[in-house]
């Protein structure tokens, strides 16, 4: 659970496409913005900052290499990372470089409440370029054991109400969510930073 101050708090979302959330939600919000409407607004912390900056495309070490742009220069209170689509595309030999990459980004971010997301649930015809993707996941729900993160398995939440793997409500392709996705995906968030979920207004 996310511990919240009498002071206003900076909250900072580190990611891919799916965090930045461009093109796929033709439009609509993305779950980035969804946890900001429920943070400033609903519940009432009008001047907490919540800063995007995902970027389409990078992986965890991108997000090390860039990392006082994006990360450092705002010193979060609150830190999530949602990362592993993209890294995966490396298969079995990019698991280290990626486990590497965010515990680097893990250490130097001492002080954040630090929150950690698997990477979502690919269809069927999104698994060719991202075969490994699982143990991609795995590596998230251990980082998040060591570290002592707070862990959004996103996984684990789709397969649960997609057994079979096809979110296809939930996708606009095979790998990036649609409108509806991207709303799933900030109230599994809210909830498991014990925040509640959007109400409807």
């Amino acid at each position: 659970m996310i511990e919240l101050s009498d002071e206003p708090m900076t909250w900072l979302m580190a990611g891919d496409s799916i965090t930045q959330a461009v093109y796929h939600t033709h439009g609509a919000r993305g779950w980035v913005e969804h946890v900001q409407e429920r943070v400033c607004w609903q519940l009432e912390r009008l001047t907490d900052v919540v800063v995007n900056t995902g970027v389409s495309g990078w992986r965890a070490t991108d997000v090390l290499g860039a990392y006082d742009f994006v990360i450092g220069r705002f010193a979060p209170d609150v830190l999530s990372l949602s990362l592993g689509t993209n890294d995966a595309k490396a298969g079995p030999d990019g698991l280290e470089r990626f486990r590497d990459a965010m515990r680097e980004i893990i250490a130097r971010s001492a002080g954040a409440q630090l929150v950690l997301h698997t990477p979502l649930v690919v269809s069927h015809a999104g698994r060719a370029r991202r075969p490994d993707l699982p143990a991609y996941c795995r590596v998230v729900r251990e980082l998040a054991a060591e570290t002592g993160a707070l862990l959004v398995d996103h996984e684990a939440h789709w397969l649960a109400e997609f057994p079979d793997g096809e979110a296809i409500p939930w996708l606009d392709d095979p790998a990036h969510p649609n409108a509806a996705g991207h709303r799933r995906i900030a109230d599994h968030t809210l909830r498991t930073l014990g925040l509640g979920e959007l109400t409807e207004l």
